[in-house]
């Protein structure tokens, strides 16, 4: 996700670093880049000016030239500007009295609504709301199976309807079975087009007339561009949607559909889906965003994955085992199941600050590889009970018994062996610092970020 433009953006700061002093040609030099970048991510050229122009305004003042730390400055300059260029507008779905709250997906065919559609409901399902589905979409060949299948797979209900009921009927039914069967939420995945038509735009409106929804959210492919900005400014004008999901942002390495809604659209953006798993949807934070792109991680999102993928009673077990010096491979093994947990290892090394930068400095074609984290589950899930509990016992015929279960070399079964006791080693240390600190009075649990040694 921004890649590219994440990328152009670090170049461009660290040129202004390399400068002795910071003046207003540098600025302007750095400004032209800023631009290129934008452009080339597919912002909307109108966006990229007014961006840029308000940028230099702020930049070029005195007080920022003459600044201590003026390439600081400046980085948190654009920082800020981002974040308003992605607005400050409410989150997620909007608070309603309405039971069952009804919201439509709206948008094109192939955007990603059914998909959306079941990724929002368990969404909505892990925040302890009750949601059901109906598809409205009857001319779409199997499109009501898919919704069925996507939403069988996820644990979701969905409201079923006589074949040759028209699209209100079943809309209108799927909230009826809602309110009788106590369900507080109705998700409705509405027909799409190739195109914008009239024929589509009056059954949207019946529908919409028909159920007074809290929320419209349009479903844009993030991949399309100014395609889905255009789109999507043509559905609010028409129907007045009150948000807009991104799909498919996981493939856009560009983002300049995200970074040009709020401006050109008038409208937030909800929801962004970034993976092909049923758990990748999120609400969508401007700010942690803009931390992301500006190569600064994104902690809060680490933090929320991780308390999902770990319970407190499994973290209050492991900072005691922690403590007394009693960590085995089997914890070990756990707490990479969590990590795995929490999504694809590429994704998460982007929440976590500096990595973008350590990446980049590692040698040609080095890169954090995702099959070492279940090579490594593999060599320990070839391991008897009694091994993972007691790692002394593993000697060289075990070692070329536990390679072959696991499809590995020796050497690696090694290599796993040293870095567990080399992690053992420096968990030792740290509870010796964590008890010396309880004695003095100090804090009686260990940091946050020593809790989850593995994650």
């Amino acid at each position: 996700m921004f890649a590219s433009l994440s990328e152009r953006l670090r170049e461009v700061f660290a040129s202004i670093g390399r400068e002795s002093r910071l003046t207003p040609e540098a600025v302007e030099t750095a400004l032209r880049e800023i631009r290129m970048a934008l452009l080339e991510a597919d912002v909307n050229f109108k966006v990229v000016k007014a961006f840029v122009d308000r940028v230099r305004d702020r930049a070029v003042d005195r007080e920022v030239l003459d600044s201590l730390t003026p390439t600081q400055q400046v980085v948190a300059i654009v920082r800020d500007e981002l974040r308003a260029l992605l607005g400050d507008g409410p989150t997620g779905l909007s608070v309603s009295s309405q039971r069952p709250q009804v919201v439509l997906l709206l948008g094109l065919q192939g955007a990603g609504k059914t998909t959306t559609t079941v990724k929002l409901a368990h969404w909505l399902k892990q925040q302890g709301r009750h949601p059901i589905v109906v598809s409205t979409d009857v001319r779409r060949p199997a499109a009501i199976e898919q919704l069925s299948v996507l939403a069988s797979d996820a644990g979701v209900r969905v409201h079923e309807s006589s074949a040759d009921a028209a699209v209100v009927a079943r809309a209108e039914g799927a909230v009826t079975t809602g309110r009788e069967m106590g369900f507080d939420v109705v998700l409705v995945d509405t027909a799409g087009r190739l195109h914008i038509d009239d024929e589509l735009m009056a059954e949207l409106e019946a529908i919409k007339i028909s159920l007074a929804p809290s929320d419209l959210l349009y479903v844009a492919d993030a991949m399309t561009g100014q395609d889905a900005i255009k789109s999507a400014g043509e559905f609010n004008r028409r129907l007045g949607i009150s948000g807009v999901v991104l799909s498919k942002m996981d493939g856009d390495a560009r983002g300049g559909a995200a970074l040009s809604v709020v401006s050109v659209v008038g409208v937030p953006v909800t929801f962004i889906g970034d993976g092909e798993r049923i758990e990748d949807l999120q609400p969508f934070h401007p700010d942690r965003l803009v931390s992301r792109m500006l190569g600064m991680g994104d902690v809060l999102s680490l933090v929320e994955k991780a308390e999902q993928a770990v319970s407190q009673e499994d973290a209050a077990r492991l900072e005691k085992k922690i403590r007394r010096n009693q960590l085995t491979l089997q914890d070990m093994r756990d707490q990479l199941a969590s990590v795995s947990k929490m999504g694809p290892l590429e994704k998460l090394t982007e929440l976590i600050p500096g990595m973008n930068q350590m990446a980049s400095q590692l040698p040609d074609g080095a890169e954090v590889d995702p099959r070492a984290l279940k090579q490594t589950m593999a060599i320990i899930d070839s391991m008897t009970r009694r091994e993972r509990a007691h790692h002394q016992i593993i000697d060289g015929s075990r070692r070329r018994r536990i390679a072959r279960g696991s499809g590995t070399t020796v050497q690696e079964v090694n290599r796993l062996l040293k870095q567990f006791m080399d992690m053992r080693k420096m968990l030792r240390a740290v509870g010796g610092v964590s008890r010396s600190r309880r004695k003095k009075g100090g804090r009686r649990r260990l940091p946050a970020g020593m809790r989850f040694p593995m994650g």
